[in-house]
């Protein structure tokens, strides 16, 4: 993984990947989406952080997740919104208290190497139960939120239960939250697509964007199985 606390070339890709796709969208539609840009660059450095094991990711991912929930109450996904301001929003200072316990720092060494989480694995049998909670949130979220009215109520539903469960994962530590969120993202550049369809607004941004977090995870997967095993 190279020095610790340094970005790769990747990570480095995907931040200014995520930057001039934003400008050539503005340049391209003839306007300046200045919420969808904020939200998706804040995102995807709060989700390179995450990958790197760096507990600056829980700055980065307030501002993501506040204008997140803002974004999705005005396209009526009430399923993320809520999850976002109610749930999100908190989870990120409580990410940053558990990151601590589990030894990542804000503060650089004395070798001027940042401190990294120490990931851990689940056993069978929480991978069992894991299993078993996210297909009944997920059936139980979709009744719900059809029931309210949600536009996509499965879709909606998936990215909803997922993330709570990947969030709390990843709070912990747990190198298995990487595979929610491959399922999460895939899930949410198809709501977005569609939301873009549909003309809704910021809708093609946060394809963007979620197109952005889905390679991460995929990146974020491979590191956190090498962190897992030191």
């Amino acid at each position: 993984m190279g020095k610790k606390g340094v970005l790769s070339v990747f990570d480095i890709c995907l931040i200014i990947g995520i930057g001039v796709t934003n400008i050539l969208y503005s340049v391209f539609s003839g306007s300046v989406d200045w919420l969808g840009s904020v939200t998706g660059i804040a995102g995807v450095l709060c989700v390179v952080l995450v990958a790197k094991g760096s507990i600056w990711n829980y700055l980065f991912g307030l501002v993501n997740v506040s204008l997140y929930a803002f974004i999705s109450f005005k396209t009526g996904l009430y399923g993320d919104a809520a999850l976002n301001a109610l749930y999100y929003v908190p989870m990120q200072f409580v990410g940053w208290w558990q990151w601590r316990k589990r030894g990542a720092s804000a503060a650089r060494g004395e070798d001027g190497e940042a401190s990294l989480v120490h990931a851990r694995r689940m056993t069978s049998g929480q991978l069992a139960v894991l299993a078993a909670v996210c297909a009944a949130g997920i059936v139980l979220g979709a009744l719900l939120l059809e029931h309210l009215g949600d536009p996509q109520p499965w879709k909606d539903s998936v990215t909803t239960v997922l993330s709570i469960i990947a969030q709390f994962l990843m709070a912990l530590a747990f190198m298995e939250q990487w595979a929610l969120w491959i399922i999460t993202n895939v899930v949410s550049v198809a709501m977005w697509a569609i939301c873009a369809v549909n003309g809704d607004p910021h809708s093609e941004l946060m394809v963007i964007m979620w197109t952005f977090y889905l390679a991460n995870s995929i990146n974020g997967l491979r590191v956190w199985l090498r962190l897992s095993r030191q």
